[in-house]
This record gives structure tokens, C-alpha cells and sequence, in this order.
């Protein structure tokens, strides 16, 4: 009997020491502790690690910075440790916590880490544990929970019922119309990504309305990662259709008023070129690639100065 009860002891020492280091005033310590997870982990086993370990560690999401940013690293390695793909959604209930926080860093890894666990869920358990998550993120009332689902819709896209897909279209949708800059802002940097799984009716239909309204957002800071994203969608249309559907908007960037935006697209000129073709790039490239040159900010002309050679060697002969 009282060998049990050693055995019970020691059976909880891991998370002991792990709760007592986690509320230690010494930062570093704390940050030690999280960096050691997986080695706890593997002493509590994956039951424990399932019922115990996770669950204290989203209950207690609240330190500094650089302790929530190693906590949000570690949960994207923790599949095996909690049982494997089978169990991989239990990691799902802090991630989503970290992706809220208020510190970008922060949050850019709890998207990183759910970005690579999101393939790990079978398409079952991608509906029912994953999809909610996002939702959950897109709706929230913070703009810091809108800007992480932004970066969560594509990897899952691809793998959902149709009828999901159409509410992952609208949620997208919502968060490139948000009010708040910041999530208009990170809608637009992963507007070029949702393209490339996103069907090419819906391309048509849905997102180059959202392009076009990105890029002619009131904020450059928006408009700049539209017309980036722009480029990276050009790509996907057939050059005959470019005309009527994205070229309007990309030419009109070129004169934007604020030089951050020409810059761009100075800089992805040529990538342009090679999306959109000898005939556009004759008809409308040309043109605005000298008006680049000619630019009356400095950077602008040094960026399109030094996409001269590309841009020559592309043009037809």
C-alpha cells in the first residue's frame, strides 16, 4: 500500500513542480518551465498530458511575453505528446487563447503553431473541432482575435464541405470589410494565399471584388498588401481575362497617391509581367513601368531601377 501511494506521488510531481515553477515571480524560471513542456509531457504520459497538462496550461494564459511566445512554439510540436493525430485537437483550446492576445509576436506563433496542426486533423475532426475555432477567432470582439483568423482560413479551406467552404468564403469576406484597419490589414496579406485554394468561380465572383475593394482601401498600409496580393493573383487568370477582371485596379496603383504603394509595385513589377504576359505587358506595363521610373519619390525610382534588366529580358522581342 505504501509502495502505491510513493508511485502516486511521484506520478504527480511533474505537474507539481511545473504549477510552482509557472507561479514563481522569477520570469526566467517561468520561461525555463515552458521550454521544458515536452520533457514533462512525456513523464505524465499522454493521458495526463490530455487531461491534466493542457487544460492547466489554457486555464492559466497570463505572463509575459516571452513565456507565451515559447508556450505558443512548444503546443505546435505536441501531437505525439498528447496521443497523436487522433487527440492533436486538444491543443486547439490554448492556441486559440495565445491567438487573442494583445502582443503580435505572440499571437503570430499561436497562428503558426495552429497553421501546422491544422493538416493533422482528419477531415471529420477538422469540422468539428478546428472550423469552430476559427469562427470563434473571426467573430470575436477584440480585432486581435479578427487579425489571427485571418491566417487560419486557407490552410483549411481545401479539405471542408462545400457548405463550409461557403461560410469560410463569408468569413473572409467580413474580415476584409472589418472597421478596424488591422484586421483589413491582415485579410489583405492573406488574400493572394486564399486565392490559390479558393474555386475559380468563386475567385471571380467573390474575391476580386474584395481586391479591388482592398486596394482601394483609405488606408495605404491595407492598399499596399492588396496590390501585393494582386500580383499573386494575377497569376491564376487566364491572361484573357485579366483585362476585364484585375488589370483596372493594378494599373491604377501605379499612380497611387501614396508612394509606399508604388513602391510595391515597382518592386513586384516583374512578377507581374510574368503572371500577366508579352501582350499586357506591351499594352500596359510599359507605360507604367517608365512612369515608375520617372517617380517623384526616390525609392520608388531605385526600386523599379533595379528590376530594369528582368524587366527587358521578359519583354518580346
Amino acid at each position: 500500500m505504501a509502495s502505491g501511494d510513493v508511485q502516486s506521488d511521484e506520478s504527480l510531481y511533474p505537474i507539481a513542480v511545473l504549477i510552482d515553477e509557472l507561479r514563481n515571480e522569477d520570469v526566467q524560471l517561468r520561461l525555463n518551465s515552458i521550454k521544458k513542456l515536452s520533457t514533462i509531457a512525456l513523464a505524465l504520459g499522454v493521458d495526463r498530458t490530455r487531461s491534466e497538462l493542457i487544460p492547466f496550461l489554457t486555464d492559466t494564459i497570463y505572463d509575459e511575453d516571452e513565456v507565451l511566445l515559447a508556450l505558443a512554439e512548444q503546443l505546435g510540436t505536441f501531437t505525439q505528446l498528447v496521443g497523436g493525430e487522433s487527440y492533436v485537437h486538444v491543443l486547439l483550446p490554448p492556441l486559440e487563447s495565445l491567438a487573442q492576445v494583445e502582443e503580435t509576436i505572440v499571437r503570430d506563433k499561436a497562428v503558426e503553431s495552429l497553421r501546422t496542426l491544422a493538416p493533422q486533423h482528419s477531415a471529420t475532426d477538422l469540422e468539428t473541432y478546428f472550423i469552430p475555432t476559427v469562427k470563434r477567432l473571426a467573430q470575436g470582439d477584440w480585432f486581435t482575435s479578427r487579425t489571427s483568423a485571418s491566417g487560419l482560413v486557407s490552410v483549411c479551406y481545401s479539405r471542408v464541405s462545400n457548405h463550409v467552404k461557403g461560410e469560410l468564403r463569408q468569413l473572409f469576406k467580413s474580415l476584409c470589410q472589418d472597421d478596424t484597419p488591422m484586421v483589413r490589414r491582415a485579410a489583405a496579406s492573406k488574400l493572394g494565399e486564399f486565392a490559390k485554394v479558393v474555386e475559380s468561380e468563386y475567385l471571380r465572383q467573390e474575391l476580386v471584388p474584395l481586391f479591388t475593394n482592398l486596394a482601394n482601401d483609405e488606408q495605404d498600409s491595407v492598399r499596399l498588401l492588396a496590390i501585393e496580393a494582386g500580383i499573386a493573383m494575377a497569376a491564376l487568370f487566364r491572361h484573357e481575362d485579366l483585362e476585364q477582371q484585375m488589370m483596372q485596379t493594378l494599373r491604377t496603383a501605379t499612380e497611387d497617391k501614396s508612394w509606399r504603394v508604388r513602391y510595391v509595385v515597382a518592386d513586384k513589377l516583374v512578377d507581374l509581367q510574368n503572371a500577366v504576359g508579352p501582350e499586357i505587358t506591351k499594352n500596359d506595363l510599359v507605360g507604367a513601368y517608365c512612369s515608375l521610373l520617372k517617380d517623384p519619390e526616390a525609392e520608388v525610382r531605385a526600386a523599379a531601377a533595379s528590376k530594369l534588366k528582368d524587366f527587358c529580358n521578359n519583354l518580346p522581342a
